[in-house]
C-alpha cells in the first residue's frame, strides 16, 4: 500500500469516530453514559429529545463503536464501549473550558445568578474528606447513586432535597456533586442550601471525574 493511500485510510477512520462525537446531543448522551448504563427512553427523557431521535443518535454511536448495546427483553441499554471513551469527553471539555472565553462566561454567568460562587476541586476534596464537618451530597438520580458513587456521600436526588433540609445539621459544610462541570443539579442543590442558611459548595468535577481518577467507589447493592 502507498504511505500516501495509508495515511488517508487510516486519518479518514478516525476522522468518521470523531465526526460522532461532534454533535451537541451525543456529547450529551456521551457525558450521561459516564453515568453508566441507560435505556433509550431514560437518555431520550435527560435530554428533552423524542425517543425516535435519541435512538438515532445512539445509533450513530453504536457504527462508530463508541457505545455497547445490551438487551433485556423489550428494553435495549446503552453504555460506552470503553473508560477511555469519556476521556476523550473529558480531554475535549477541559480544554473548551481553557481555550474558549464564551464558555467560560456562559457557565459564570449562571451560577452567579444562583449564587453558586464557590467550588471545590477533587484534590481539595481529598483533604478536607477526613474532617467530621464536611458532609458530602450526591444529587444525581438514585439508579446512578447506586451504581457507583464517592465512599460515605449519601444521596439526596435534588428534586427530593427541599423535603429533607429539616434533617440536615446547619453546623456540617456540605459539598455537593453530581455528573460533571456541566451538570446543574449541584448547582441547584448548593443554591436551595445557601438561601435556607446552610454553608455548601459544589464539586467542581463530578462522580466520572473521581472514578477516572483511580479513586475509592463505592457501589449499592
Amino acid at each position: 500500500m502507498d504511505k500516501r493511500i495509508f495515511k488517508e485510510k487510516v486519518y479518514s477512520l478516525l476522522a468518521k469516530m470523531i465526526q460522532a462525537m461532534a454533535n451537541p446531543r451525543r456529547l450529551e448522551i456521551i457525558d450521561l453514559l459516564g453515568q453508566g448504563e441507560k435505556s433509550v427512553d431514560q437518555l431520550a427523557k435527560e435530554t428533552h429529545m423524542a425517543i425516535a431521535n435519541a435512538s438515532q443518535h445512539l445509533q450513530v454511536l453504536k457504527a462508530a463503536n463508541l457505545v455497547d448495546v445490551r438487551r433485556e427483553g423489550n428494553f435495549i441499554y446503552y453504555r460506552l464501549a470503553h473508560d477511555e471513551i469519556y476521556k476523550s469527553w473529558q480531554t475535549m471539555r477541559q480544554l473548551g473550558l481553557e481555550r474558549i472565553a464564551e464558555m467560560d462566561k456562559i457557565i459564570k454567568e449562571f451560577r452567579e445568578k444562583r449564587n453558586v460562587l464557590e467550588e471545590v476541586k477533587i484534590n481539595e476534596l481529598l483533604t478536607r474528606l477526613n474532617s467530621r464537618n464536611i458532609v458530602l451530597l450526591d444529587v444525581r438520580p438514585a439508579d446512578e447513586y447506586e451504581t457507583g458513587h464517592i465512599p460515605e456521600a449519601i444521596n439526596i436526588p435534588v428534586d427530593e432535597l427541599a423535603n429533607q433540609l429539616k434533617k440536615l445539621p446547619k453546623n456540617k459544610e456540605y459539598v455537593a456533586y453530581c455528573r460533571g462541570p456541566f451538570c446543574v443539579f449541584a448547582d441547584e442543590a448548593v443554591s436551595m442550601l445557601i438561601k435556607k442558611g446552610f454553608r455548601a459548595k459544589r464539586l467542581a468535577e463530578g462522580f466520572p471525574d473521581w472514578k477516572l481518577k483511580g479513586l475509592p467507589v463505592e457501589v449499592t447493592a
